[in-house]
């Protein structure tokens, strides 16, 4: 029924007057009985029914998700296709779900020229830096992903480091060559400080970096500054680091958020690129044949640092292979690094040791005096802390 027959029909209710249903089904071409369904207030099927979706039951966990700094659409999609499966539906469906309840804000986008290079030419390096996410208990992780990208097959690999030193750029470049399994000809950086010595408005790239150069067989090539595009491809790479975001409050030790990391590098070598359509994975079974040969192992490990670098958490520990180990509690929040040697797991600051643990298997590794030093700082009677850690470290064992 139209609008006009409609208003004409309320009209005739509100003046108390009773049509002849009959009379006005012949003008309106109508069922006498749907004339008067509507007389009696029916307004006519909706447009647009409002369909249930599988979605729904996950919206407080999407809206969540979304919220977090740094965090998009597509990182908030690869996390519940990770913890869901295919019951979340397809990523096109998802965007649509989102824009339906609001949470699918448009953004603009900036073009920029493409530069191609042939196999085995170019690798582009970039950091990613200070990302901060917490673990299930609350406590911060703050740390860098090394980012280095092969240019023709748009091969990624992310490395986690605590700091971005020369050092740092160095065991991230090793470890690149070797899982790639050789050196382009050259690497194009950003002007980052670890590389790049400054003497007023000069520019000079670090003789330790050009001996390094050297010893790889690589030319370095600099990003022109405030030109972003000039190494998009590394730059395009470091969106997928925010699939990272939503796994905020997900995971317990750092060596867990390490994997996490493993994982996303993984789901981005396997997943098509937007540039080329192919993944990176199947471009890089080509370009790997291009690359150059990596140096003597003489060479490589005059290079290498086989301390590994962590940050003491709030708990007094630090963690090794997925089990923990004390430190005394001055150390919190502080950078150490650790070696291993004949089965013990040594801890340094700087270049002081300041524990020494056996390797074990035992989730919690403590050393009885670092966790009365952590009870020292809630409470001041000397024996209550010899009670209270005799009782909890014996409880703790006998837990784990």
């Amino acid at each position: 029924m139209d609008e006009a027959a409609k208003t004409q029909l309320k009209i005739l209710k509100l003046s108390g007057i009773k049509p002849n249903f009959t009379k006005l089904a012949k003008m309106y071409d109508m069922d006498r009985r749907t004339v008067k369904k509507y007389y009696d207030g029916y307004e006519g099927k909706p447009k647009h029914h409002a369909k249930a979706s599988k979605l729904d039951e996950h919206k407080d966990l999407i809206r969540h998700k979304l919220e977090i700094k740094g965090s998009n659409i597509m990182a908030v999609y690869q996390f519940l296709y990770d913890k869901y499966g295919q019951s979340i539906g397809t990523y096109s469906n998802f965007r649509k779900y989102l824009k339906t309840n609001g949470m699918s804000p448009a953004k603009a986008e900036k073009g920029h020229p493409r530069f191609e290079t042939e196999p085995g030419i170019q690798a582009q390096v970039d950091w990613k830096e200070d990302i901060s996410i917490a673990n299930r208990y609350g406590e911060i992780f703050t740390f860098q992903v090394f980012d280095y990208k092969l240019g023709y097959s748009r091969y990624p690999i992310f490395i986690y480091k605590l700091y971005k030193t020369r050092q740092d750029v160095f065991d991230c470049l090793i470890t690149a060559f070797k899982t790639t399994g050789g050196v382009p000809r050259e690497i194009l950086f950003d002007n980052m400080s670890s590389v790049v010595d400054r003497d007023g408005n000069r520019k000079n790239i670090s003789s330790k970096v050009r001996a390094f150069a050297h010893d790889f067989n690589f030319k370095i090539k600099l990003c022109k500054p405030r030109h972003p595009f000039t190494k998009g491809k590394v730059e395009a790479m470091n969106k997928f680091l925010a699939w990272l975001m939503p796994y905020q409050g997900e995971f317990e030790t750092e060596d867990e958020l390490i994997e996490i990391l493993n994982g996303l590098n993984q789901k981005v070598c396997n997943r098509p690129c937007d540039e080329t359509g192919i993944p990176p994975l199947l471009l890089f079974q080509k370009e790997k044949e291009y690359l150059q040969p990596l140096p003597s192992v003489d060479v490589i490990e005059s290079y290498l640092t086989h301390d590994r670098q962590t940050t003491v958490r709030k708990d007094s520990m630090i963690t090794y292979n997925k089990c923990k180990y004390s430190v005394p509690a001055e150390y919190i929040g502080k950078p150490v690094r650790l070696r291993v040697f004949e089965c013990k797991l040594y801890i340094y600051y700087s270049t002081e040791i300041i524990a020494t643990h056996a390797i074990s298997n035992k989730r919690l590794n403590y050393n009885e005096l670092h966790y009365k030093q952590l009870l020292g700082s809630y409470m001041k009677d000397p024996e209550a802390i010899d009670v209270l850690a005799e009782r909890n470290l014996q409880q703790l064992d006998n837990l784990l």
